[in-house]
């Protein structure tokens, strides 16, 4: 009786071990597949390239619209019969992904014949979840324009 009981007892210890051995397996393909599905993709630097459009005018009759291309920022008035340059510098595309601010420098050889171009040697323009923002002074008073991509 003694007997049959201890082979029950080992019996049952083995079958136990077994089983978290089937557990535990690290071996296969199973594994590294979940693996991989669990690395996201690297989020991308923006791309700002493109035309851009203000999205707070002070006016209806005018807004602002940008163009960057290139290495170059450029800045327009527009009105319904009209379009004014005013700002032309540098841009540098983003490195890395999320806001983004640089400070362009600005072409004042071409600024300097434009009649409502900006007076101002640099300036700064700030990414932050798809809307391009700078600030503008004009007769004195400064605005804060923010701009959406166009498609």
């Amino acid at each position: 009786m003694k007997t049959k009981k201890l082979i029950t007892v080992a019996v049952a210890f083995i079958l136990a071990c077994a089983g978290l051995s089937a557990c535990g397996n690290t071996g296969g393909t199973s594994n590294g597949a979940s693996t991989q599905s669990q690395k996201a993709e690297t989020p991308k630097p923006a791309d700002l390239t493109g035309k851009w459009k203000e999205t707070n005018p002070a006016s209806a009759q005018q807004h602002m619209e940008a163009t960057i291309e290139g290495n170059t920022i450029t800045i327009n008035w527009v009105t319904s019969d009209s379009t004014s340059l005013y700002w032309k510098g540098t841009y540098e595309p983003p490195t890395n992904a999320g806001d983004y601010s640089w400070t362009s420098k600005g072409d004042t050889e071409t600024m300097k014949t434009a009649l409502l171009a900006s007076r101002d040697s640099t300036k700064k323009f700030t990414y932050t979840k798809g809307q391009l923002t700078y600030k503008q002074t004009a007769l004195g008073v400064t605005t804060t324009i923010k701009m959406s991509k166009q498609q």
